[in-house]
């Protein structure tokens, strides 16, 4: 009897350990449509308002010198209004993502070179890539567009900061390599730094190989944690401790887009495209050890992901996402930006 009832004990100890929150998604909306291709979200609460970035093109999700970043900011998450839009001559703006660094907002955009007219995809060149920035001292009056030095070849993506220095992923072509596109096993993933957040400068690398898109952020002690996306292999999980010369990589056992990493209480919360039976979904899932767990799966479809996400209280999120399961009054599809209320509404810390 006292065998059994220590192993109940120990079992429950253990589910408790491998436990994780149980969440609501509440208030689904429509934030923005214009018409446009709106898509790659990113979301910052900065000076006591919450700013949303995305781009918008009114040709489509490809290579355009149409494309620019909107930036919008919202005081209570329901209404919003356009504090700032901005392009790059002859080069399409993508994948704009915040940074809150000597308390300055920035917004970094990755460009493609397009020249005066869309770009086609065989003609597409990544040592052609430019990182270029907005930034902001009071939310309300813009600087734009600043090109950033130290990032040409690059295209830059999702930023943190730690011990006072600017941390960016830059994507680029193995040495540069001279050659089409440059997608595929020749691709690196780096992590650049920076003083002021404008000239930056190469600092450790991610992925040696088919390097993408990777969200990363600093633990206390400066170890770094992060999600990899790998083109069309499954995504990682990397892990470094300073000075980042070594590094850990977990396969995940499915393909990420537009990853996402972040803390909510003590979880760490990974988002992005899904690649399910059905199309493609925008996803959300709890980080436990080496393992993700999905809690939330967005309404969403077609082309979507690229999800931002903030942290309001122990118990209440918001984040954002695009996707094109809609369609307007013709019966087309359109790519617009969504929010949503996330709710902790059970945790294993209740228990």
């Amino acid at each position: 009897m006292r065998q059994a009832f220590l192993f109940c004990l120990c079992a429950a100890a253990a589910a408790q350990a491998v436990a994780q929150p149980q969440v609501s998604v509440t208030n689904v909306r429509r934030i923005f449509y214009n018409g446009e291709h709106n898509a790659f979200t990113d979301l910052v609460k900065f000076n006591d308002r919450y700013y949303l970035t995305f781009r918008s093109c009114p040709d489509g999700h490809m290579v355009h010198p149409t494309a620019s970043v909107i930036i919008l900011v919202s005081d209570d998450l329901k209404s919003w209004e356009q504090v700032h839009r901005f392009r790059v001559q002859k080069r399409d703006t993508r994948d704009p993502h915040f940074l809150v660094f000597r308390n300055r907002l920035f917004v970094y955009t990755g460009t493609w070179y397009s020249g005066e007219t869309t770009l086609p995809p065989a003609k597409w060149d990544m040592n052609q890539h430019l990182g270029f920035a907005a930034w902001s001292d009071d939310g309300k009056n813009w600087t734009s567009p600043v090109m950033l030095e130290g990032t040409f070849g690059h295209y830059i993506w999702r930023a943190a900061t730690y011990n006072g220095t600017a941390y960016l992923c830059g994507r680029r072509k193995t040495g540069f390599e001279m050659k089409a596109r440059g997608e595929g096993t020749d691709v690196q993933s780096i992590m650049l730094e920076s003083d002021d957040g404008l000239i930056w400068r190469k600092r450790a690398v991610f992925q040696e190989e088919r390097g993408d898109e990777t969200a990363f952020q600093f633990l206390a002690d400066g170890s770094i944690l992060g999600i990899g996306r790998r083109a069309r292999s499954n995504a990682e999980i990397l892990r470094s401790s300073p000075p980042w010369t070594d590094w850990k990589r977990t396969d995940l056992p499915f393909r990420i887009g537009g990853p996402l990493l972040v803390k909510w209480n003590d979880y760490w919360v990974v988002g992005g495209r899904k690649y399910a039976a059905e199309g493609a979904r925008t996803a959300m899932y709890w980080l436990v050890g080496d393992e993700l767990r999905q809690f939330a799966e967005l309404p969403s479809g077609g082309d979507t992901s690229y999800p931002g996400f903030l942290q309001l209280s122990s118990r209440q999120a918001f984040m954002t996402w695009y996707s094109s399961h809609e369609k307007d009054e013709r019966g087309q599809s359109i790519t617009a930006i969504y929010g949503a209320n996330l709710e902790i509404t059970s945790s294993p810390e209740d228990q």
